[in-house]
């Protein structure tokens, strides 16, 4: 197959329901910039048939393919998949919802006929977010500005067209705990925000709970910041000193005016109290040891169960 101007990847899991509409939706928009397109569906192991609805397609029009992983790996590691086998001079990445809308394609390839390398959808509107999601997304986006190696835009997601060269770059990144967002503005070159506004839900329901969400927003922190690490050993010179002047006040009391009775309250809260900043700076030490771990065994980003359609051909090896 010759190779394809545009490649759209998108990563499902369990979205049987959302195929059928999301074809129906993309594939004109697709028609309207290029002829040579190809989509590139990422099963993440999904238990519906999800699969089977992606081969319905695929009769139908060749240009879609699929890659089926054996089980689920998550988002990311399918994104990654995606990147492997995509084939286009320009890269979509964007979910299975109807969520990010396709008619934006084509203003993303607009924008990369320009001259950028990456063009970003940018969420303008959070009133569909509860009050707690919008304060904690607002405080992820200022602590990974102030203490992550590189800033990220706010309202940036993973709804985004990658030049050939970012797309080659990115999959040199091999790193197990993976947060694209972060990857992205790693890699740097020519980007720019396109803003649009986030669509309702076509079917099902969202696989982020608040729970996971946290959990990623602090694999990225830890994933492009040692900060975390440090904050342990500037906490320890804290309560050391501290505990320095503890001991000369006290010296110098029982010196003026003797000896108290200890406190047994007191000293049980003293106790839990370091007992428990401890376990904390392990915690925080185990999660980077954990991330060392992962990397050293160097087992394959994900294991392909099945090719569908074009993904046949777009099967490559990772750089």
């Amino acid at each position: 197959m010759a190779s394809p101007e545009i490649s759209v990847i998108i990563p499902v899991h369990n979205e049987s329901a959302n195929i059928a509409p999301l074809c129906d939706a993309l594939i004109p928009v697709l028609n309207t910039i290029t002829q040579a397109w190809e989509v590139v569906f990422v099963d993440d192991g999904s238990r519906d048939d999800t699969l089977s609805r992606i081969k319905l397609k695929s009769v139908d029009e060749p240009r879609i393919g699929a890659v089926s992983f054996s089980r689920n790996f998550g988002k990311e590691i399918a994104i990654a998949a995606g990147l492997d086998h995509a084939r286009g001079e320009a890269v979509v990445i964007m979910d299975a919802d109807l969520q990010h809308p396709p008619e934006m394609i084509e203003t993303f390839v607009a924008r990369w006929r320009e001259g950028y390398t990456m063009v970003y959808g940018q969420r303008t509107d959070r009133s569909d977010e509860t009050r707690i999601k919008r304060g904690f997304a607002h405080l992820f986006y200022r602590l990974f500005s102030k203490f992550g190696e590189i800033s990220l835009p706010e309202g940036a997601g993973d709804f985004r067209l990658i030049d050939r060269k970012g797309v080659e770059v990115l999959r040199t990144l091999g790193e197990r705990a993976r947060f694209s967002k972060g990857l992205y503005a790693w890699i740097g070159f020519k980007s720019t925000g396109v803003p649009f506004v986030v669509a309702d839900r076509m079917h099902g329901k969202t696989k982020w709970s608040f729970r996971k969400l946290l959990r990623f927003a602090f694999d990225g922190i830890t994933s492009f910041s040692s900060v975390p690490l440090r904050v342990w050993t500037y906490l320890g010179t804290l309560i050391s000193i501290c505990s320095i002047l503890t001991a000369l006040y006290f010296m110098i009391r029982t010196l003026l005016f003797g000896t108290d009775l200890p406190g047994f309250p007191s000293l049980i809260v003293s106790v839990m109290f370091f007992s428990g900043i401890q376990l904390m700076s392990l915690g925080i030490i185990g999660e980077y040891v954990g991330r060392i771990f992962a990397e050293v065994k160097r087992r394959p980003l994900y294991v392909v169960q099945e090719h569908v359609g074009a993904a046949s051909d777009m099967r490559r090896e990772r750089i």
